[in-house]
């Protein structure tokens, strides 16, 4: 059932680009696992063996210290429809900061969104599928305004407050190179 590719093809790509939601995993070498759901217009396709997410603000900053230690990260999508699939992409990631140089030009691939905080770029390295004929059917209602009234909310002075307050280190005391 499970399929195994050294590249994204064109198939592959349709598939991701039907998908609403996202699941991002990550490990440092001891501690915690950290999987996060992500959501909103934040997922990107650069070419055949490279993708890119928006991180926006949020309550940890675990996927930044992991990458930082070791890079290693799983992107999971999974259809929620019809066609029963999970494709996970496993590869290296980067981190990069509103003050790195490839900031401006990555960004302008995604709407523009007050309290973005980073873009992890993944080198993929394997792409798998598998069946999914365990996974439920959902039903999309629509995105969340809730990350957005409370960004503006905060103002970007707040959410650099808010940064670094409560995304400078992880759960596990590593730093998140956020500052």
């Amino acid at each position: 059932m499970a399929e195994r590719f050294d590249k994204l093809d064109d198939k592959l790509k349709a598939f991701i680009r039907q998908q609403h939601l996202y699941f991002v995993g990550t490990a440092g070498a001891e501690g915690y696992v950290n999987v996060s759901p992500k959501g909103m217009d934040s997922f990107r396709i650069l070419d055949d063996t490279t993708v890119a997410w928006l991180n926006l603000t949020g309550s940890g900053n675990e996927t930044a210290a992991h990458v930082l230690e070791n890079g290693r990260m799983t992107v999971m999508f999974c259809s929620f429809d019809k066609q029963p699939l999970i494709m996970r992409l496993y590869g290296r990631a980067t981190v990069v900061h509103p003050r790195d140089a490839r900031w401006d030009e990555l960004l302008a691939l995604f709407p523009q969104y007050l309290g973005a905080r980073q873009i992890f770029t993944l080198a993929l390295e394997l792409v798998q599928t598998s069946c999914g004929y365990a996974v439920p059917y959902y039903e999309l209602q629509g995105e969340r305004p809730t990350l957005d009234k409370w960004a503006k909310n905060h103002g970007e002075a707040g959410i650099r407050d808010y940064w670094a307050q409560k995304n400078t280190k992880s759960l596990n005391d590593k730093d998140t190179g956020i500052f």
